[in-house]
């Protein structure tokens, strides 16, 4: 089957890949009803992650089950489903405690931009749907297998509360979601930080009350500026670098909290300032599989539409093609049709 690799900075092919088979009893193989690009797979994509060996591409997905290990109970052959970017067994001391992406046994998925995945402690990782979902509900439900789910674990780790104001660093497809979560959780005033028009009407349009596109210094006055000098109480961190690290810092409030999602690249803390800011901070990789039950059901409902998100639609075969408009801000994020 065909499936995507990254050999180096820019070097993505779509090529021949070995069919993935049960390899344990806890195992599912999946034949994928839709894959994506992720924001994160962009770092390795331009170089600013270490890449020793190919890499193959691919963390979020949703399909049907065609095979599972002996030791599998909770899904069976031909229900439609959906799974957390890692793994979990549902039942150590974490995953009880709610941080299913810390699991004792966790893995971070891969191989999912391809036709047929394997997906480990199935029990643990996989939701299913009612029935076969409709089409159009496709892309929702591939977009709660992460982006969605990280997007509403910004939200969440930032203690968005009815009433509240908000605050969202980054305007990726997480930053977007997280406009969406701070929305359904009853925020009053959502500030959207963009710069780019086509997320901003998207922001706009999944419950942002404000945007502001000045960065830095310049953007924590403006969100003084709009909070009559004195902060917001809740700020979520969807990108990833030193920069966005302070904005979302300095924009919060005392006694704020900051849920920070976007995987750190060169971020520092200063542990005085720290002391001083009097702020929570809560990150990490996103515990999705503890949202999916409840994200799955406000698609399926239709109450929310996370799958606007997607804004380019490709084969797998023209992969490469949707790296490239990722990269280069043409695309906010392509969805891999197989």
């Amino acid at each position: 089957m065909l499936g995507t690799v990254l050999y180096g900075a820019g070097d993505i092919r779509c090529e021949e890949v070995a069919e993935p088979e049960i390899l344990h009893p806890t195992d599912a193989i999946l034949k994928l009803s839709a894959t994506c690009i992720c924001g994160s797979d962009l770092w390795p994509y331009r170089g600013l992650q270490p890449l020793n060996e190919p890499m193959h591409m691919g963390h979020e997905y949703c399909g049907v089950v065609v095979e599972v290990g002996s030791a599998v109970r909770t899904v069976k052959p031909g229900q439609f489903v959906v799974g957390s970017f890692c793994t979990s067994d549902n039942t150590c001391p974490h995953c009880r405690f709610g941080f299913p992406s810390s699991c004792e046994q966790r893995e971070f998925m891969s191989r999912a931009q391809a036709p047929m995945l394997r997906v480990p402690l199935a029990d643990g990782t996989l939701v299913a749907t009612p029935g076969m979902p409709e089409d159009d509900l496709i892309p929702g439900l591939l977009a709660a297998s992460d982006v969605l789910g990280t997007g509403w674990y910004a939200a969440d780790a930032a203690r968005v509360e009815p009433g509240a104001t908000a605050v969202v660093v980054g305007d990726g497809a997480v930053g977007l979601m997280g406009v969406l979560a701070a929305k359904q959780m009853g925020a009053e005033r959502i500030i959207a930080m963009s710069r780019h028009k086509t997320r901003q009407d998207l922001a706009l349009e999944f419950g942002a009350t404000d945007i502001i596109s000045e960065r830095g210094d310049d953007g924590v006055a403006r969100i003084k500026d709009l909070t009559r000098g004195v902060g917001a109480e809740s700020v979520l961190e969807c990108v990833g670098t030193q920069e966005s690290m302070m904005q979302a810092i300095n924009c919060a409030r005392p006694g704020g909290s900051i849920g920070f999602v976007g995987v750190p690249h060169g971020v520092q803390l200063d542990g005085q300032g720290l002391f001083f800011a009097q702020k929570s901070l809560l990150g990490g990789p996103a515990p999705v599989r503890r949202f999916l039950p409840h994200l799955m059901d406000l698609v399926l409902e239709r109450k929310i539409n996370p799958g606007r998100v997607f804004d380019l639609t490709l084969p797998l075969a023209d992969v490469a093609e949707g790296y490239r408009a990722m990269d280069e801000r043409r695309a906010i994020k392509t969805l891999l049709r197989l």
